[in-house]
């Protein structure tokens, strides 16, 4: 199972993950539904300008996160 989303993320709010304050993203999918998922899966796709970019989010039947891949 996948799910959508588009994220927009500022450096400043990252840092909030990256030290640890914070260690979940919770996002609205395109379809309405609220998706929790650990914000080190965003890692790989950090830039200087935040995180910006439409992500699918794979899940297991579980619902145990398997990855994370920008799209756009």
């Amino acid at each position: 199972m996948h799910l959508i989303v588009d994220l927009t993320i500022t450096p400043e709010e990252y840092l909030k993950w990256y030290r640890g304050s914070a260690k979940a993203i919770v996002a609205t999918s395109r379809d309405g539904r609220k998706v929790s998922f650990p914000a080190d899966s965003l890692r790989p796709y950090v830039t200087h300008g935040g995180i910006k970019g439409t992500f699918a989010i794979y899940f297991d039947d579980n619902n145990k996160l398997l990855g994370v891949e920008k799209l756009v």
